[in-house]
């Protein structure tokens, strides 16, 4: 008999999306970019088939990749220092998750979830034996530090954050990073910071990484995403930073699930980094929400905090409906009025109603206003 692991193979987001095709609607519900990405990127990966042999990368990953990626990380404004030993390549960031879990826990182990969250941590800590542990934000989204600190307990191995965040496009800061090593210092609680939205910080702000922090970084695995920044998710190439000898203990799994990534990707992408400059990703991001939250503004749905980071934009839909909950608006939404979107409950474990949807404005300008005008015109 096949065991029941608590979660379902189907998910809420393919439901969506699957719904969004059905009624011909603006699919703004996955955040799947639909506009090309930089010619150059494409130039280097048709480059890659004649120069490179197409055989296994390493383990640890292309050479010149890697020296790009510490390039690229000494570049920030806040400055990340790395050695090579502390870089990894892996095929995604889910792959990242799941490995550094395998890593550290023994079964029984918990994990904290900071909720709302993205749907495979929990299945990645359950597959991997451990125990997930909820704690949910307040209200406005922000660290209760309080009760974070009473969800950790003895059997606490590890806590999962992701900022830029989604879905809520929260940031971390410098202050936070200390706040949580605080908390954890005492104890063996290892980090798994999922940071794949690290370029897409709005409004001057600059993403601030937990690897930064000289503490934090002994037992932190960060994990970065090459197909969100290149808006190229479909070459599946990521890249992991850890301490080296955390690193150590995540090659010994990884050697046996993938081995290594994507050889020409990795090739295209070492040579792109070298003229690559995130400054322009970021601004036309930003611009996308903001032609979001600009047109939006024109309908009964509300914007209470503007995305600070990422992909995303929660909004409260309350003005419209009192009674329906957030799955059934988000469904008359993508059925009724041709705009698809997701219930801020997908987020949770346990599945409770909230007053919030969630939007994906990494989509072409065209699509975003002709979704917007479409609600605009018909709520």
């Amino acid at each position: 008999m096949q065991k029941n692991y608590g979660f379902n193979d189907y998910t809420f987001f393919t439901e969506m999306s699957e719904l969004a095709s059905r009624y011909n609607s603006y699919d703004l519900s996955l955040g799947l970019p639909d506009f090309e990405i930089d010619p150059r990127l494409r130039y280097y990966l048709k480059e890659s088939a004649d120069v490179i042999s197409h055989s296994y990368e390493s383990l640890a990953g292309n050479s010149l990749l890697i020296d790009q990626i510490i390039k690229f990380n000494g570049n920030r404004k806040n400055s990340l220092q790395l050695k090579r030993e502390e870089v990894n390549i892996v095929p995604c960031s889910t792959f990242g998750l799941y490995t550094s879990l395998k890593s550290i826990l023994n079964n029984g182990d918990e994990v904290i979830v900071i909720q709302p969250s993205y749907y495979t941590y929990a299945p990645s800590i359950v597959l991997n034996g451990g125990i997930p542990v909820y704690y949910d934000l307040d209200f406005d989204f922000k660290i209760n530090w309080e009760k974070l600190k009473s969800c950790i307990t003895a059997k606490t191995k590890a806590i999962i954050v992701n900022s830029p965040q989604n879905p809520t496009g929260k940031m971390w800061s410098k202050e936070d990073w200390n706040q949580l090593y605080d908390l954890i210092k005492d104890q063996e609680i290892y980090l798994i910071s999922e940071e794949i939205y690290d370029i897409y910080c709005y409004d001057n702000q600059e993403h601030y990484s937990s690897f930064i922090h000289p503490e934090l970084k002994k037992r932190t695995f960060c994990i970065f995403s090459f197909g969100k920044m290149f808006h190229s998710t479909g070459w599946k190439v990521s890249y992991l930073l850890a301490d080296e000898d955390l690193l150590q203990n995540f090659r010994n799994h990884q050697q046996y699930i993938s081995y290594s990534s994507n050889s020409p990707c990795q090739y295209a992408i070492s040579k792109y980094l070298e003229v690559f400059d995130p400054t322009g990703n970021r601004n036309i991001m930003q611009s996308k929400r903001d032609i979001f939250n600009e047109m939006i503004s024109h309908t009964p749905l509300k914007v209470e905090d503007k995305s600070q980071g990422g992909f995303f934009q929660l909004v409260n839909f309350r003005e419209i409906n009192k009674t329906m909950t957030d799955v059934e608006f988000s469904k008359w939404l993508t059925i009724e009025k041709k705009v698809s979107c997701l219930p801020l409950s997908a987020f949770y474990h346990s599945k409770q109603d909230s007053d919030y949807i969630r939007f994906s404005f990494v989509k072409k300008d065209e699509v975003i206003i002709q979704a917007m005008e479409h609600l605009k015109n018909n709520l």
